[in-house]
């Protein structure tokens, strides 16, 4: 049976996220994570794309951002996932042991508007939602700590809305478990996430899939520099 098609419409506003196979840690060293972020920035530099958020977690990844073109979308995940697992594989002595990522990633619309302030808080308190800090800021191996640190990183697009004055007071603040219940269930559906109106609009466009996941085991959190990585820059 042929794959259902990714939606990758220019301009749409995409949620990304994907997940290491075999409940795998991706991430367990300094490392680990600026050799990854490494390679994000070269796609974001390289492909038609325009990242506005993203949150670099132990065993998976969040991305918020847009194609500029027809087929970006899949041209970057595709490069980003191939070219890091490839890597991760040859630094940790895995090559030929089967896949890194659990499947194909994980990606629904968002709409421009309120939806995408929202999508955008989640995406970047997701450390501290996971307890792995006690400010969302605090987390560097993501777009909130890349802008407060002013930290090198992929290249951070301007967003379609305004951020509010107090972002970092806001994404610190809890969502709540309606909101997230929505989010997850349109995750899990492969629905659009947005207001009625232009959710039933994009639906009419397209039709997105998603298969279940397993939940991957806890990481350690202690991160370390790892400097074989540096042969990847």
């Amino acid at each position: 049976m042929p794959r259902p098609r990714r939606p990758s419409a220019p301009g749409l506003v995409f949620h990304i996220i994907n997940r290491a196979a075999k409940r795998t840690c991706l991430f367990e060293t300094g490392g680990d994570y600026l050799a990854f972020r490494r390679i994000l920035a070269a796609g974001v530099s390289r492909l038609d794309v325009a990242l506005f958020a993203y949150c670099i977690m132990p065993n998976h990844w969040h991305f918020l951002l847009s194609p500029r073109a027809n087929g970006a979308l899949s041209r970057f995940m595709h490069w980003l996932t191939t070219t890091h697992a490839r890597r991760w594989q040859i630094v940790k002595g895995l090559n030929g042991q089967g896949a890194v990522y659990q499947g194909r990633f994980k990606a629904i619309p968002i709409d421009a508007d309120r939806h995408f302030v929202w999508v955008c808080r989640y995406v970047e308190r997701n450390a501290l939602r996971a307890g792995l800090v006690h400010h969302a800021q605090d987390w560097r191996w993501s777009s909130l700590a890349q802008r407060e640190a002013n930290e090198d990183g992929p290249m951070l697009a301007k967003w379609p809305v305004d951020a509010p004055a107090d972002w970092i007071d806001l994404v610190n603040a809890p969502q709540t478990l309606a909101e997230l219940e929505a989010f997850r269930r349109a995750m899990n559906l492969g629905q659009p996430f947005g207001d009625e109106t232009w959710r039933r609009a994009s639906l009419a466009g397209f039709a997105a899939s998603e298969r279940p996941r397993g939940r991957p085991k806890k990481c350690p959190r202690k991160m370390t520099s790892d400097p074989i990585y540096d042969k990847f820059e």
